[in-house]
């Protein structure tokens, strides 16, 4: 069999000793035509690739009897993307990718996709660094006891919520990024607030309980933490729908909420959307166009939105509610992520908003 790998810039015969000691991948090859084919190998028994919002899951294909097992997937220009290797009885990150995404995940780039500075690259088995300063929340509006952890970046300032926060500790490493940002200068110091998500599909919705808790009684206990904080500014960091929870916030309390940097928000949302057999096909822009369209003045606001190049079926959503934002006063900033609906391709988008929502 002609090795099919040496156009990856992998020589060697497939399954050898030999040929696993020099294997890297993913390894991308150009078409010609602005896209890509990827290999990804596997050893061992048979997998699947499973890939997060933006494939449908692909099988592997076994290179003659040997152990190596492979898949040649055909990518778009400029993509980001999370996956892993599924066999029968459990998930695991790519052995050959030095790029993790917790403990059973990969990241996987396209040579074109742009750089995300500050973003260090972790194994699946490295442990991530943690805000030394935490406290049990337990809420008497939302019911329920969640750890929320607080890091002053830079030595604190300006409060960022980040929402989802468990995901921004665990699997991608953002207290080493946000604190790369402010040392080279690109952010001011922030006092950085990880929220983890509990009931994500309620708490997130359009209701008015997560943020009169927030309000009410999570940001005293983050005042009495100890660690400094500037309660007078508050930016809202969302994605998915905790973007739409972040927008949410912004037009239902003003007072509370200064900036927001929304990734992929989910503005298909109205109530009852999500027992539907496709939520996304309802009024374009859901609740929050519908709110928009009432004029409220969103003068103080500034609020910046990205959502991926590969996610089409969020695009008339997400467009939509970035025109009625600007054109109810709002400060908007607009941009697109080489992504699907993916944390991998938000987290540049994350520390640029961020910072411009400071600004």
């Amino acid at each position: 069999m002609e090795n099919t790998f040496a156009r990856f810039g992998l020589p060697g015969e497939p399954g050898t000793d030999g040929f696993w000691a020099a294997a890297g991948t993913p390894a991308s090859v150009s078409t010609g035509d602005g896209g890509w084919v990827t290999l990804f190998l596997w050893r061992g028994s048979p997998a699947s690739l499973d890939f997060e919002s933006w494939s449908e899951p692909v099988p592997l294909r076994r290179w003659g009897d040997t152990d190596c097992w492979y898949a040649e997937v055909a990518m778009p220009a400029r993509l980001r993307v999370t996956y892993r290797f599924r066999t029968d009885d459990a998930a695991y990150a790519d052995p050959f990718n030095p790029v993790g995404a917790g403990g059973d995940r990969s990241i996987a780039a396209t040579p074109d996709a742009p750089a995300q500075p500050h973003w260090p690259a972790v194994g699946a088995a490295d442990v991530l660094p943690l805000p030394r300063t935490r406290f049990r929340w337990t809420s008497d509006r939302l019911g329920g006891r969640r750890t929320v952890r607080v890091h002053p970046a830079g030595g604190g300032g300006p409060m960022v919520l980040l929402l989802d926060g468990d995901d921004w500790l665990y699997l991608h490493p953002a207290v080493t990024a946000f604190d790369a940002a402010v040392a080279h200068g690109e952010m001011p110091a922030v006092t950085l607030v990880f929220l983890p998500a509990q009931a994500r599909a309620a708490e997130f919705g359009c209701r008015p309980e997560l943020w009169e808790a927030i309000r009410d009684e999570l940001l005293p206990l983050v005042a009495e933490s100890g660690v400094p904080a500037d309660r007078d500014r508050l930016v809202v960091a969302g994605q998915s729908l905790g973007g739409l929870s972040a927008m949410y916030a912004a037009l239902e309390f003003p007072d509370l909420v200064s900036g927001v940097a929304c990734q992929s928000g989910s503005f298909w949302w109205t109530p009852g959307a999500m027992d539907l057999a496709d939520p996304m096909g309802g009024p374009v822009g859901g609740a929050i166009a519908a709110r928009l369209r009432e004029r409220p003045d969103l003068s103080g606001l500034r609020v910046a939105f990205d959502v991926g190049e590969h996610e089409p079926r969020m695009l008339p959503h997400c467009e939509l509610v970035e025109t009625l934002a600007e054109q109810a006063g709002a400060t908007v900033r607009v941009s697109r992520s080489a992504s699907g609906h993916d944390r991998a391709g938000w987290r540049h988008a994350l520390l640029r908003d961020v910072a411009w929502a400071l600004a």
